[in-house]
């Protein structure tokens, strides 16, 4: 299972972009994890899958910005170590 830490910097508060990662993981599939928001203003997204095509996919897709509304102009990823998800789901 390949495990991803995401930060996503930019208009992405406020804009939908926690539902629209949310909904991207749910359309693609077998995308496991979860989405916040952060006191600084960036998103946090964990994410997991077995099929790292998707996982891929997945990335570039919060890279473009998956909401109409939202802007990603960073996008920190690091491989990480977390608990498994079965769903995907948005955080406090």
């Amino acid at each position: 299972m390949k495990k991803v830490k995401m930060i996503a910097s930019g208009r992405v508060q406020g804009v939908g972009f926690r539902w629209s990662v949310q909904f991207l993981a749910s359309d693609i599939g077998e995308i496991y994890g979860r989405v916040w928001n952060n006191d600084d203003g960036t998103v946090t997204i964990l994410a997991q899958s077995d099929n790292s095509e998707k996982l891929s996919h997945f990335i570039h897709e919060i890279r473009k910005g998956p909401s109409r509304m939202s802007k990603v102009t960073y996008l920190d990823v690091s491989i990480a170590n977390f608990q498994d998800f079965s769903d995907f789901k948005m955080s406090n």
